[in-house]
């Protein structure tokens, strides 16, 4: 998921920084330090927008996948109701030629033909036999019909939704882009001392987890410790929050969703005040940012770009929307 150094994640990054900042200025510490915290609010503001452009532009490509899926499953219907649709028409066909060639399938011409009371009862029953098969193998290739008819009409919708999807994928690729310049652009203006201050690892030491899923998942999270952050990564050398998150879990034997949007509705819900080991914080109310729990006090997550993967207060990240629960 995309980690934002706009959140308190740089928020708690931030004030570390600023006390870092101001004390490494003696002289200039009562003009430099609103200087400094400006500038850092400013890249966190940007990197907060540019983390839910993240996070937009993959749901976006998740829904296209998705629609890709439908796409293929309406083609391949649409491919047996035509291949059934043939196949019955044939049928049809022999049965209309065999009633146009002469054979007159009715009561009258078996009654005139039959030479005995056993044989009229017998080419009655073949009569009916024959008017129940056409009459099925109509009704057949009607269903046939109508079947290939509702595969087509699905398949271009999903051919039309795929289309319109693929240009939102590169708007929001644009949006994301134009974003990620501004963003990269305040970094690139921050004070050296800043930037290394955001670069900090934190607490790089070892940490016990739980048993189970959760500690598990957790313990993944901690060893991408100090990785840098890339918008859009998966790993396993670079993440954004929400490929973190995933990718811990699925190292646990559980599948959540990519984005932090799918994340704020994995699991269940609890309160900040059971918040334990494991368990996954999304911020802010775009749920643009997502964060894991390492106790009820701190928490893991890829924050942003310039901000390796540490560990931070979990009320530092930033404004909490949602917490979940995915083990017990």
């Amino acid at each position: 998921m995309v980690s934002h150094p706009s959140r308190r994640t740089v928020r708690g990054a931030f004030v570390a920084t600023a006390a870092v900042v101001a004390a490494a200025m003696p002289t200039t510490q009562a003009t430099a330090q609103p200087s400094t915290a400006d500038a850092l609010a400013k890249y966190n503001e940007l990197s907060e927008k540019a983390s839910q452009l993240n996070q937009d532009h993959l749901k976006a490509q998740g829904d296209l996948a998705a629609k890709q899926g439908e796409l293929d499953k309406a083609k391949a219907d649409l491919a047996n109701a035509q291949k059934a649709e043939e196949s019955l028409r044939g049928q049809v066909d022999l049965l209309t030629e065999a009633t146009y060639g002469g054979a007159r399938f009715n009561q009258i011409s078996a009654l005139l033909v039959s030479d005995s009371q056993q044989d009229f009862l017998n080419r009655m029953s073949a009569i009916n036999i024959l008017a129940a098969d056409n009459a099925e193998a109509l009704q057949k290739l009607t269903d046939a019909v109508n079947t290939a008819d509702a595969a087509t009409k699905t398949a271009n919708e999903a051919t039309e939704a795929s289309k319109k999807l693929l240009a939102e994928i590169e708007k929001k690729k644009a949006d994301l882009q134009k974003q990620l310049d501004e963003a990269r652009a305040q970094y690139n203006s921050l004070s050296a001392a800043t930037k290394t201050a955001l670069k900090n690892t934190g607490d790089m030491s070892s940490i016990l987890v739980p048993p189970g899923t959760a500690g598990k998942a957790l313990d993944f999270a901690l060893q991408q410790r100090g990785k840098p952050y890339v918008y859009g990564s998966n790993g396993p050398n670079t993440w954004d929050c929400s490929s973190l998150i995933q990718a811990a879990y699925r190292y646990a034997g559980v599948s959540i969703g990519r984005t932090s949007y799918a994340q704020a509705a994995a699991g269940r819900s609890v309160s900040r005040s059971e918040v334990k080991a494991g368990d996954i914080i999304v911020y802010y109310s775009s749920q643009s940012h997502v964060a894991m729990a390492v106790d009820n006090v701190r928490a893991v997550h890829a924050s942003t770009e310039g901000v390796p993967v540490k560990i931070a207060d979990i009320n530092s990240i930033g404004p909490i929307s949602v917490i979940r629960r995915i083990e017990g």
